[in-house]
């Protein structure tokens, strides 16, 4: 009886460890676009799935109301099921959508 309890503790140590893919993950695309004060654009995706993609504009410049706002997504990977998060970020706060997230 011991000696299974001690298999299953092994077990579960060993599940929860970091995945080899994502310790070895390396960065495989990158690409930025730093146009200055008025936006900005970046993607990268790396080699355990990885990805996310953003793009920011100034608004309303010159004015008190003036703010940026992004666009993007992101992809992960857990538990061998892909999730995907969009979003924008603007002057009403952060907004996520994704199948997996309540409405």
């Amino acid at each position: 009886m011991k000696m299974i309890f001690v298999l299953f503790a092994i077990m579960a140590v060993a599940a929860a460890a970091p995945q080899q893919a994502d310790k070895d993950a390396v960065v495989t695309k990158y690409d930025s676009d730093n146009t200055g004060i008025d936006g900005y654009n970046f993607a990268f995706e790396t080699s355990n799935g990885i990805s996310q993609q953003e793009s920011g504009q100034l608004a309303n410049v010159g004015s008190e109301n003036e703010s940026m706002q992004v666009k993007g997504s992101y992809t992960f990977n857990w538990n061998g099921v892909t999730y995907t998060v969009t979003y924008i970020a603007d002057e009403n706060g952060f907004q996520p959508q994704g199948d997996h997230i309540p409405k």
